[in-house]
Formats: structure tokens, C-alpha cells, sequence
């Protein structure tokens, strides 16, 4: 079951979000966190992947605050448009955002995961630091994670990078590793987006081997 549904921040925020569930008793709940781009057809279609593999996924649109409605594709064009509205979001009301997700899939009393990708990446790990109700959380090559490297998560955490993404280096997921050497960080040979089938560095190998340490990881901690 697919759907378009209304969630409210703590602040009152209004936004929208993508719902896809199983047929049948799901395994538990994931919020799945966007990249620049919206909630757009991809991710719409990574919930409904997840769904298919037995978990409620809810995709808040995290640009609602400035825009609503945002679902960019991957041109030059698009990515300038999402930096753009992303420097107008500030994380922190992200989180709020994110949180309502957690909260609207908790209520209906399942085991809630986070998986976000690039910003999301860094949500789901704010949101292993900051979002009470989580069980895990899964980032993939999240930028802004080193930053924040110093919280501490409440929950198990998987993070997952590209060897050869220009604009996360070493030095940056190598923080990381140091700071939480208990946390799996997995490295692979591809580049930024490698896990997005529509984008040009898209990484087959990676993209298959990330999913399932990831399905791997969610039914160890949530079931």
C-alpha cells in the first residue's frame, strides 16, 4: 500500500510524507531520510523496496519548510536547485522533522529504524544522537557526520561510504571510525550516490552489497 500522508513537527510544522507498507505484519518501521533532491521518484521507490522487504517506510519531505512538493531529478540544474533549498533548512528543524516520522511509526507501536542517504545520511545519525525512539540507524555517505561526530548515539548504528567520493575525504569517515571504533563503517569503490540507480556514479556492486549489510543489520536490531 502506497500513500501521500500529513505528519506535524513539534513546532507545528505541517508536512507531507511518503508511506509504503507491506501486505502483510510488517517487521517494524523505517523512516527513510531524502537526499537533496525531495522525496522524489527514487526514493519513493526506496520505500517501496523496503516495503517489500516487510517494513512500513515513511519518507517525510524535509523541504516542505521552504518548498513544498520538491522531487528534483539529477541534472546539473537539479543539484543547484536542491543546494540551494537546502542551505534555506536548518538541521535542526530537520530533526524536528525526522522525529515526527519516528513518532507517527512508533504510535502505530512498531520497532522504528532510520536509513538516510547523503544529507540523510547525516539525519539518520543525528537522529541516532538525538531522536528518542529509534532502534537503529543506517547512514549512507552521510557529509556532515564527522561534524557531529562528537554526540553520542543511543542506538546501533551502520554507516556506509564510498572510497572515491569527492566530496566526503578520508580524513572525514576516518574521524569517525576513531571517535566510534564500535560502530561498522564499510567502505567501497565507488563514489557519492553510489547507491542511486538513477545517477551516473551509481555502483551496482556496492549499491547490492550495502543493501544487504543494511537488511542484514535491520533485522538483527529491529526483526
Amino acid at each position: 500500500m502506497r500513500e501521500t500522508l500529513t505528519l506535524t513537527a513539534e513546532d507545528a510544522h505541517p508536512l507531507s510524507a511518503y508511506r509504503a507498507a507491506p501486505g502483510g505484519q510488517p517487521r517494524g518501521g523505517l523512516v527513510i531520510v531524502q537526499e537533496i533532491f525531495g522525496v522524489n521518484p527514487h526514493i519513493q521507490k526506496t520505500c517501496d523496496g523496503f516495503a517489500a522487504d516487510g517494513y512500513v517506510a515513511l519518507a517525510p519531505a524535509l523541504f516542505d519548510r521552504v518548498e513544498r512538493g520538491i522531487m528534483l531529478g539529477y541534472t546539473q540544474d537539479d543539484l543547484e536547485r536542491g543546494r540551494s533549498i537546502r542551505g534555506k533548512v536548518d538541521m535542526d528543524d530537520m530533526v524536528k522533522d525526522v522525529r515526527a516520522a519516528v513518532r507517527a511509526l512508533a504510535a502505530a507501536g512498531l520497532q522504528v529504524g532510520v536509513v538516510g542517504y547523503c544529507m540523510g545520511g547525516t539525519l539518520a545519525w543525528l537522529a541516532a544522537t538525538r531522536v528518542e525512539g529509534v532502534a537503529a540507524a543506517v547512514g549512507y555517505y552521510g557529509g556532515g557526520i564527522a561534524a557531529a561526530v562528537e554526540e553520542q548515539p543511543r542506538c546501533p548504528v551502520l554507516l556506509h561510504f564510498g572510497e572515491t567520493d569527492a566530496s566526503i575525504p578520508p580524513e572525514q569517515y576516518q574521524r569517525v571510525m576513531a571517535a566510534h571504533p564500535a560502530i561498522p563503517v564499510h567502505l567501497y569503490p565507488a563514489g557519492h550516490g553510489f547507491n542511486c540507480d538513477e545517477r551516473a556514479s551509481y555502483h551496482a556492486p556496492s549499491a547490492t552489497l550495502a543493501r544487504t549489510r543494511t537488511l542484514e543489520f535491520l533485522r538483527r536490531h529491529i526483526g
